[in-house]
């Protein structure tokens, strides 16, 4: 019972929201050693990927979906707006 308080309370008090989907992408990139040409297996085009990290072209829904499958980052991060 007190640990449903506790967990209630921090909730209120400190939520946490989802990162930046383009943070993600490349803290988790960091994580496995990835480069840009690593992420090109993923999303596509060398060029491509250079405008996704750098926040001039949206992912699309392929791409969010192949980036779930491959850098194993939720959706629900994904899809947040940036």
């Amino acid at each position: 019972m007190l640990s449903l308080l506790i967990d209630n309370c921090e909730k209120e008090r400190f939520p946490v929201d989802f990162p930046d989907p383009i943070e993600a992408i490349k803290f988790r990139m960091e994580q496995l050693g990835y480069n840009e040409k690593n992420l090109t297996d993923v999303i596509g085009l060398k060029s491509r990927v250079n405008e996704i990290l750098n926040r001039k072209r949206k992912l699309t829904l392929n791409m969010i979906r192949k980036l779930h499958e491959v850098l194993g980052i939720p959706t629900e991060v994904l899809v947040k707006d940036y």
